[in-house]
């Protein structure tokens, strides 16, 4: 009997050692190459995390808010949760505390406060009624806050009274800056502060104050300080006397007016103007009866002569 020889076209022989098999290709099509990268993107991503759950989110609140009656209800609920919070006792204020203000200028504050307590703190401008409060003529600063307790404390500084201002329609007293804080009716109302007058005064009440702690000696005949021209002084003296004071450095002017009454007495006679206008020629200028009594004088001479 033969022995069967496989030949290569027979299916029945058996593989040969040295066949290699076909293998899979690893790298990725065309489309999924692309897809990976899009999804490796960081806007992609992003999206993915991000926008697409807020767009879901609101789309669901939008179907759900879509309701008339859900949408008023969840008004209400928003309301009734902020007011029961607005509400709470440590929230609310019951007493307005005023510091550093005398009687009438604490209600003036409360005036124009308008305040009804309790009140929330959630219902207060504390900006808005600082502004109220400063805008008051006497109030020079004012500060706002909220103290333990529910209490609303306004800390005031008043403006200082300085000196007295008298116009055509009244009396005015201004503060060193000149600032009106308030109006008298009687110069007598106010005899411990001097007293200035004329046009423009206001706008020089450094000036006049300097001017007054020049003439401390004479402060006990000192009438006032009258403006004129809106540029100088007059220094007016018990009974009728007026130190006429230059526009430039009045202070030394009347320094020097100080020292001669002093050195001879010259505000105590007959002197009706000392006028320092002129620096280098002042001149004096004598009172009716001084100038009577010169006629007089004069006449004897006269006729004593003839």
């Amino acid at each position: 009997m033969q022995p069967l020889i496989a030949t290569r076209n027979d299916p029945r022989a058996a593989p040969r050692r040295d066949a290699v098999k076909p293998r899979n290709d690893p790298a990725p099509s065309r489309a999924a190459y692309r897809m990976q990268r899009v999804m490796l993107t960081p806007i992609y991503r992003l999206s993915l995390r991000v926008l697409l759950p807020f767009v879901l989110g609101l789309s669901v609140v939008g179907l759900y808010m879509s309701d008339a009656e859900r949408r008023d209800a969840v008004t209400l609920g928003i309301i009734d949760l902020r007011n029961q919070i607005e509400t709470r006792p440590e929230f609310m204020v019951r007493l307005l505390a005023i510091d550093g203000a005398s009687a009438e200028i604490e209600s003036d504050i409360r005036e124009i406060a308008q305040l009804d307590f309790p009140l929330s703190t959630f219902d207060l401008d504390l900006d808005a009624l600082r502004e109220r409060v400063v805008s008051l003529p006497a109030v020079a600063e004012a500060r706002v806050r909220i103290r333990q307790q529910g209490v609303l404390e306004v800390a005031v500084t008043e403006r200082v009274p300085a000196i007295l201002w008298r116009k055509r329609s009244g009396i005015q007293v201004l503060d060193p800056a000149g600032v009106a804080i308030g109006e008298l009716s009687s110069r007598t109302l106010r005899p411990d502060l001097p007293l200035i007058a004329g046009h423009g005064a206001n706008a020089a009440v450094e000036e006049a104050l300097d001017l007054l702690r020049i003439v401390a000696p004479l402060r006990d005949r000192l009438r006032g300080f009258v403006r004129v021209g809106e540029r100088r002084w007059d220094v007016v003296l018990y009974p009728d006397l007026r130190i006429m004071l230059p526009d430039a450095q009045p202070d030394l002017a009347l320094e020097r007016a100080i020292a001669l009454h002093e050195a001879q007495d010259v505000l105590n006679r007959d002197v009706a103007a000392l006028d320092l206008r002129l620096a280098a020629r002042p001149t004096i200028r004598m009172n009716a009866k001084a100038l009577d009594r010169w006629r007089e004088i004069k006449d004897m001479v006269v006729e004593t002569s003839n």
